[in-house]
């Protein structure tokens, strides 16, 4: 038997272990007109464990969205003649309407979840995934994940009732988000970058001036490096984000303590009374002593 015929065989004989839903046409139609979800609602679902031979190939893309998130061995996906390793731990969402082909690794299969989702926020949530300009994206294995895409799984297989589909393409949205948003939700799960280990130091030493220059030198970068990475980070200039850590915790000075202006100057590192103030009403919008009379706890 020729390979070609053995790796056909293998592909419609399936995977071990495998599961997958693909919703039929009139319960998607349903979706479309359903007010809760028809902004964001899946297609299909599966898990293929050691998926040896999976091999997609879409000439015209697909009119959904597809994530793809490997938790064991490696495969390769290509977009737009762009092809990425996907590795452990790492996930891809695939753009709509775009050609692409995707398979595992014949020497290491991967296992991967994986779901097609559509709908106007399904197109908004890929945006904010696309602004992430290193592809695949790395997400740690966490069981809890797959205990949620479990039950996602479970709700769609026990029925295709109204209900119990609202609540499984609800869940799915926030799954998918949480994807997404990894590094706002939980920074700890991934790995810092010199920004990341920045801003660290930043909170850790709000008593302090820090310099530009030497929040640069810390990380080893130039200063004009240093601060076109921290604008890419974080949509603002080290000083403006310093100052805003600073005006944050001196709010909680004024709630919490019996620190006089003066003495959250020096905590700080304020040198000019008048200059904290005068950021203080800037970013809040009222003096300190305001804020303090307005604001401060009574018990």
């Amino acid at each position: 038997m020729k390979h070609t015929e053995i790796m056909d065989k293998k592909i419609k004989e399936g995977f071990i272990g495998q599961r997958m839903i693909v919703l039929p046409i009139h319960v998607q139609r349903d979706a479309e007109k359903n007010d809760i979800i028809d902004q964001f609602y899946l297609t299909a679902i599966g898990y293929y464990p050691h998926a040896a031979y999976h091999n997609r190939s879409r000439k015209r893309g697909c009119n959904q969205y597809i994530m793809l998130y490997c938790t064991n061995g490696t495969g390769t996906v290509t977009i737009h003649d762009k092809t990425y390793t996907i590795s452990p731990n790492h996930y891809i969402i695939l753009p709509r309407d775009t050609p692409h082909h995707y398979h595992s690794s014949s020497e290491d299969p991967w296992t991967i979840y994986w779901v097609h989702f559509t709908g106007k926020h399904a197109a908004a949530l890929y945006e904010r995934y696309a602004e992430n300009n290193v592809l695949p994206v790395f997400y740690p294995f966490d069981q809890r994940k797959a205990d949620e895409f479990e039950s996602i799984y479970n709700l769609l297989e026990h029925s295709f009732r109204k209900r119990e589909f609202e609540i499984a393409n609800l869940k799915l949205q926030h799954y998918i988000a949480s994807f997404i948003y990894a590094t706002e939700i939980n920074p700890s799960i991934v790995e810092r970058d010199k920004i990341d280990e920045s801003i660290i130091h930043m909170k850790n030493n709000l008593h302090e001036p820090l310099a530009v220059r030497t929040l640069a030198e810390q990380q080893q970068l130039s200063v004009t490096h240093y601060t076109r990475l921290f604008k890419i980070k974080t949509g603002t200039s080290p000083n403006q984000y310093l100052n805003e850590l600073k005006i944050q915790k001196s709010c909680q000075y004024l709630y919490f303590s019996e620190l006089s202006i003066k003495e959250i100057c020096v905590e700080l590192g304020f040198t000019d009374p008048y200059y904290f103030s005068r950021l203080f009403k800037k970013t809040m919008g009222m003096s300190p002593a305001k804020y303090k009379k307005k604001y401060q706890m009574t018990s």
